[in-house]
């Protein structure tokens, strides 16, 4: 897809960096750290990489990353140097990514059209996100959800340990990336009052959408599109999937196997720029 960054829309970015278990998290325990935003992956900190990857990317006007403290933010020099020049930005994280969201959205004077990320998504590329916020762009909708179909991330990591969401068209893999174009796109970060992964925690998606999104879902009555049409309606406005075609998008770093597969295909990614 081509670069179309010089007179686009740019985006507000919310890196959402808190952790809900602190060192305690798998991942965090892996090399004894705070936060599991802020282990090493492939020479780099994970944090560190999710930034460069938006800065890059050309479509952000300001990138704001969500978190406890705002000292974690100058604990390695890089962030550090990005705080003093301005580049990103701290807000405080609250109890809930609910919560999390409107109080970014409220730090803001024009925090729309919003971006949402997470300080785990070590894959994502410029490419990646610049191709995301041109179909953000081109799409209608109020909420842009960013999803992967099972069979292309199959066919290139058979093995990786995620969850998918199936449609009566087949099945998808989030990635950990929304967008939210105006004010009233923020009333669906509601439904993560509760937590997320509503696939697995069905108790959890009745709660934010409902007992019939939960049978839309639970039976595969409707395609992707459709269901998140009935989502978005239930919040009083409009949402529509982007997909992002890109088989590695939707695998994070939630645990020791996520990281290893992370961390190889970021190492074979340096071998093959030399």
């Amino acid at each position: 897809m081509p670069h179309k960054t010089a007179h686009a829309q740019p985006f507000t970015a919310l890196v959402l960096a808190a952790s809900r278990r602190g060192p305690d998290d798998p991942v965090a325990r892996l090399q004894q750290k705070s936060h599991k935003c802020f282990v090493d992956i492939a020479g780099q900190v994970m944090l560190e990489r999710v930034i460069d990857t938006l800065l890059e990317s050309q479509q952000f006007r300001t990138v704001l990353v969500s978190i406890e403290q705002e000292e974690l933010l100058h604990s390695t020099a890089r962030l550090k140097a990005w705080m003093d020049e301005g580049r990103i930005a701290f807000v405080q994280s609250e109890g809930t990514l609910a919560d999390s969201v409107m109080a970014a959205a409220k730090a803001m004077d024009a925090p729309f059209p919003m971006v949402i990320t997470t300080g785990d998504n070590s894959l994502h590329t410029p490419q990646l996100l610049r191709d995301f916020c041109e179909s953000c762009r081109d799409g209608t909708s109020s909420i842009g959800v960013g999803i992967t179909p099972e069979k292309m991330v199959k066919d290139d990591y058979p093995d990786a340990p995620l969850a998918y969401h199936r449609f009566s068209e087949g099945a998808y893999s989030n990635c950990n990336l929304y967008m939210l174009r105006d004010k009233q796109a923020l009333a669906s970060a509601e439904a993560f009052r509760g937590g997320g992964q509503f696939g697995k925690k069905h108790a959890r998606l009745i709660k934010a959408f409902g007992f019939a999104s939960f049978l839309y879902y639970k039976m595969r009555l409707k395609t992707a599109a459709d269901f998140l049409m009935h989502v978005g309606r239930r919040f009083g406005t409009t949402a529509e999937p982007i997909i992002v075609p890109y088989a590695f998008a939707p695998i994070d770093v939630d645990n020791a196997a996520s990281f290893k597969l992370s961390e190889d295909i970021l190492l074979k990614r340096q071998k093959a720029a030399r």
